[in-house]
């Protein structure tokens, strides 16, 4: 019988590689943009090297706009967090569930020597904890 899957596994094994970023440069309305294309609620900001320099949510962009500023008045580096919450490739899932839950943060940014390689999502551990023995979807309207 297959072992259950358990949070003991490394964030290598369930992060997501395919990841949207921006730059720092990114004017506020392109990250807009980005967010209602992608469905997506935070992005890391990152220098062409790959060097993670910040994460920027909608909640920091909808700050920004809430303070007066304008769309095309700030870039990802005015708002975004300059120091976020960052993991390497062989940390536990328990401790970034932890972390997650302790900062109440969504997703963290995956690093190797300071260079974004990953996100890694609750949803993504949640994914990975579970087998469902029969999928069912539903499509609405309802």
């Amino acid at each position: 019988m297959k072992k259950a899957p358990t949070l003991n596994a490394k964030t290598r094994e369930v992060m997501n590689t395919m990841v949207l970023a921006v730059s720092r440069g990114a004017s506020g309305r392109d990250i807009a943009a980005h967010f209602l294309a992608s469905g997506k609620s935070g992005f890391p900001v990152i220098e062409h090297t790959r060097k993670l320099v910040g994460v920027v949510t909608e909640l920091d962009l909808l700050t920004a706009m809430d303070s007066g500023k304008d769309l095309e008045s700030f870039t990802a580096g005015d708002i975004m967090t300059k120091t976020p919450i960052v993991v390497e490739e062989e940390t536990t899932l328990k401790a970034v569930f932890q972390m997650m839950k302790k900062k109440n943060i969504l997703r963290v940014p995956v690093v190797r020597n300071g260079k974004l390689v990953g996100l890694v999502s609750r949803s993504d551990i949640l994914r990975h904890m579970i087998t469902p023995k029969k999928l069912i979807c539903a499509y609405g309207p309802f």
